[in-house]
């Protein structure tokens, strides 16, 4: 499997990933479905954000985001989605695993994502690929301005002080 940088001709491909409106809600949070191709388009003008795809071969099998924060020194993975015919094959925690490697790779302490509660699947992908649970009191305060309350986990490898 390899691990490149995004390129918008697969937008609607991957806007085509999520099976239901439920499906869309927990993976970005939008309500419209199918999700606009569009809008898969228009996260790449974040000029703080780095799309990825997984592929095999020639066939494109999970996309996520590295959201960079230079100033908390931190990098959130986020917009984690694998191809419908490739779920439960281990292809998302590849996926993640790759993703944290750039992150590393770029030099920042953490590594966060936060997941939707009701996400079960996703949950223990991410934890099986090395993320735990952020203190309670921490997940309270990131999540006091989001629309739910998230699962926020970190990446439990941090490079030791000097690496």
């Amino acid at each position: 499997m390899n691990l490149l940088p995004f390129a918008t001709t697969y937008a609607a491909t991957v806007a085509g990933w999520p099976a239901s409106a439920r499906e869309v809600a927990m993976w970005c949070g939008r309500q419209e479905f199918p999700l606009p191709s569009q809008a898969v388009a228009d996260w790449q003008a974040a000029q703080d954000v780095r799309s990825h795809m997984l592929f095999e071969g020639r066939e494109p099998l999970g996309y996520g985001e590295l959201w960079f924060d230079a100033k908390e020194d931190e990098v959130e993975l986020a917009r984690i989605i694998v191809a419908p015919g490739a779920r439960g094959a281990g292809v998302g925690r590849e996926l993640v695993r790759e993703l944290v490697a750039l992150a590393r790779e770029a030099g920042y302490a953490d590594v966060f994502m936060r997941v939707h509660p009701d996400n079960e699947r996703a949950l223990r992908c991410y934890r099986r690929a090395g993320f735990l649970p952020v203190d309670a009191h921490l997940a309270a305060e990131w999540n006091s301005a989001q629309p739910v309350d998230y699962v926020w986990l970190r990446h439990a490898d941090r490079p030791s002080a000097g690496e």
